[in-house]
């Protein structure tokens, strides 16, 4: 093809730049070909990566943690369901992300063809919108349609399909790519915020329940200065770890494990819950409002959801930030939250109590207080899911919003170490910490070769039990016994060793913090491989058990 002619795959690539694209993860493919020429021909940065999952993961951490967009690729029918869970991810989450797969050309849609799927049918639950790109001179559009939805609050996955014949289409020199504007901010109506000082203000007991809206907004600092003014307790979701520090008075830390916790007992004794940036995706209502007799404050940029446990007295729309500090300029209260603060001495008690836990294999309460001591305020821990994920969100407290990532709309197992690429192509700086299980680190191990090929080191710190734990916890917990959960591993040492990667296991407690100190010295990805004494899952569902029945 005369390269001089600009076709439907050059303009899309001038559209991402216009979007400000710096990088795209993914995978080429025949039907991409037009595409994938256009991006060697731009300042794009085409992160190759070993399985498409795997790209559609850093481009939801990447968006995650930007607030941009982040973008992946695949070829056609196999190579666009793979991406499928990585972008119900974003989307479930969350995190502005833009799939991007090529398709069969138009002429063949008709009729049943070699690896053709109607992806914009399959694509359709899983993004805010899902696009085939039928003309050349539309690309502009599909792009900008694309970017608007993925990054509008609540952010979320969208998808362009375009067939191989339209990428290879000529474009007149007058489709140039469209404008990206960024809308004016929307502030909430004087009467609601009003309503809800006035609640506020009569409330005995209120609690702030904080939702990952808080960190996507940037109102960190509106909450905090909020709940130290009003001395109200904050409780964050999983996804909110560093809405408030977790070192403030009133930080009650996290809620979200399967377990009712000492946070539930604070929430048990309000009598208003200020929900803010709260999504219920993250933490259902039912499991803090079973009776629905809780009154409830709606603080968003969104409106409420429509849930029979989750009806506000009032809805604060607009923006986070200005609502909080409207809110407090017209509400005074003098009165500590005694009860909370004594709860919360507890917790801290409890949590102490395990940081010099010598035995062997480790707690999973010492590892993650061994981690907190070597991360940095601002450094990044990349959460996979499973037993570790719970307690990662009961012990692994944050300061900074964002530095601590927790897949918890769709808890996706898989994510931590693509994740972790995202993370550290990001924030180069910082250091980036993949937690996962060896059940989770199996399912995208392949991408520790595009994290060395990429330039990314972090550390990868496996809690190995060689079981799904979570599910083996849930099973003890329902059935005194479990069954189909246990399995073998490789040498995670040698594993490392064999992708230019360097590996290190731990032999006593006494070992994990100089060795973590030592892998975030090194200049390519590392592997620890960390024994867990997960007999812990189930003391805990009984030390909560008993904890529960204390108050009744």
């Amino acid at each position: 093809m005369d390269r001089e002619k600009r076709n439907a795959a050059d303009l899309l690539v001038e559209c991402l730049q216009e979007e400000g694209v710096e990088y795209i993860f993914g995978i080429p493919g025949e039907e991409n070909l037009a595409v994938m020429n256009a991006i060697a021909d731009s300042p794009i940065h085409f992160i190759t990566t070993r399985h498409e999952q795997g790209a559609a993961f850093m481009a939801d951490v990447y968006g995650r943690l930007t607030g941009k967009a982040g973008v992946c690729l695949a070829t056609l029918g196999p190579g666009a369901t793979n991406l499928i869970t990585g972008v119900a991810d974003a989307d479930s989450d969350g995190a502005p992300l833009v799939a991007i797969t090529g398709q069969v050309g138009t002429e063949r849609m008709h009729i049943t063809g070699h690896q053709f799927l109607d992806l914009t049918k399959l694509f359709e639950p899983i993004t805010k919108r899902t696009k085939m790109v039928m003309r050349p001179d539309t690309v502009n559009e599909v792009v900008r349609l694309a970017f608007k939805y993925a990054e509008s609050e609540k952010p979320g996955a969208t998808h362009i399909d375009l067939p191989v014949n339209v990428a290879k289409m000529e474009v007149a020199d007058s489709e140039r790519p469209m404008h990206k504007k960024i809308p004016p901010k929307e502030y909430a109506e004087l009467d609601t915020i009003q309503d809800a000082a006035g609640i506020i203000f009569r409330a005995r007991n209120p609690v702030i329940l904080a939702g990952s809206g808080v960190i996507r907004n940037h109102a960190s600092k509106a909450l905090t200065d909020f709940a130290d003014q009003l001395k109200i307790p904050v409780i964050n979701t999983m996804m909110a770890k560093g809405a408030i520090p977790f070192d403030d008075k009133y930080s009650m830390w996290t809620i979200g494990i399967p377990q009712k916790d000492y946070q539930n007992k604070i929430l048990d004794e309000a009598d208003l819950v200020i929900a803010v940036g709260y999504d219920i995706v993250e933490y259902a209502p039912v499991k803090w409002n079973a009776k629905g007799t809780t009154d409830i404050v709606h603080v968003d940029m969104r409106p409420a959801h429509i849930n029979k446990l989750y009806q506000p007295e009032v809805e604060v729309v607009g923006d986070i930030s200005d609502s909080l500090i409207q809110i407090g300029r017209r509400v005074k209260r003098d009165t500590e939250p005694e009860k909370a603060l004594q709860i919360k001495q507890k917790m801290v008690e409890e949590h102490e109590s395990y940081a010099e836990d010598d035995a062997f294999p480790m707690k999973p309460q010492r590892i993650l207080n061994d981690v907190r001591k070597v991360m940095g305020r601002d450094d990044i821990v990349i959460s996979d899911v499973g037993a570790h994920k719970m307690w990662i969100a009961r012990h692994y407290q944050c300061y900074e919003p964002n530095t601590c990532i927790i897949s918890n709309g769709f808890a996706t197992m898989g994510i931590s170490v693509p994740g972790a690429i995202g993370a550290k192509i990001v924030y180069p700086d910082r250091h980036v910490l993949a937690i996962c299980g060896d059940g989770g680190f199996m399912m995208n191990c392949q991408e520790f070769e595009t994290a060395l090929r990429a330039g990314t080191p972090f550390v990868t710190l496996i809690f190995h039990d060689s079981s799904y734990g979570l599910i083996k916890w849930k099973q003890m917990d329902q059935y005194n016994k479990s069954c189909y959960v246990d399995f073998t591993n490789p040498d995670f040492v040698k594993f490392a060793e064999s992708m230019g990667a360097v590996g290190y296991r731990v032999e006593k407690a006494a070992d994990l913090v100089p060795m973590l100190q030592e892998a975030f010295r090194q200049t390519v990805p590392v592997i620890i491989d960390c024994p867990v004494d997960y007999s812990e899952n189930t003391k805990l569902t009984a030390h909560l058990q008993e904890l529960m029945k204390a108050d009744e």
